[in-house]
């Protein structure tokens, strides 16, 4: 009876999947408490007059501000959930070019918000007191890219799913 061929996997490749999942599920949380602080009408930058008028809190914004606090939250730890083992991926190649599709997406938005929230377009409604707060707290999402993307080489190499070499003539 013919035995499949082992590969031998380098133990490092997974720890560092691992560690760089768990940085990029850390990296929301402050942004996510932010909103929550924000949805509970705590002083985060924005005066009640705005909250109220502006963002819709109280009423239908803290529903809004909560979703999308609980939305960013399982979509940063879904990655923790592949590198850990407890959600199995039935092609290691194709979760390894979605990996890699959405670390650039990712690091390219977050670049953009970045450039147009604080550079282009600042939020007139924003308190300057509250405009340190707030690029504290969003500042690591910009690691959520390049996390992503170490996260993704490491799985890669741990299943062994080569990238793909272009071929020169």
């Amino acid at each position: 009876m013919p035995t499949t061929p082992q590969l031998t996997l380098a133990p490092d490749h997974l720890r560092t999947a691992r560690r760089a999942a768990r940085l990029l599920a850390l990296c929301s949380v402050p942004s996510g408490l932010w909103r929550l602080a924000m949805a509970a009408q705590l002083p985060v930058g924005y005066s009640t007059e705005v909250l109220r008028d502006v963002y819709a809190i109280p009423g239908w914004g803290v529903a809004y501000v909560a979703g999308l606090t609980v939305l960013q939250e399982c979509a940063a730890l879904l990655p923790l959930l592949v590198a850990t083992g407890r959600l199995r991926v039935r092609a290691p190649r194709t979760a390894v070019r979605t990996g890699r599709v959405l670390a650039a997406l990712v690091t390219l938005f977050c670049l953009s918000q970045v450039l147009l929230f604080f550079f282009v377009a600042p939020d007139p409604h924003l308190s300057s007191s509250g405009r340190p707060l707030l690029l504290a707290t969003y500042a690591p999402l910009a690691a959520t890219g390049p996390l992503l993307a170490v996260a993704t080489a490491a799985y890669a190499r741990h299943h062994g799913v080569a990238a793909r070499r272009r071929r020169r003539p």
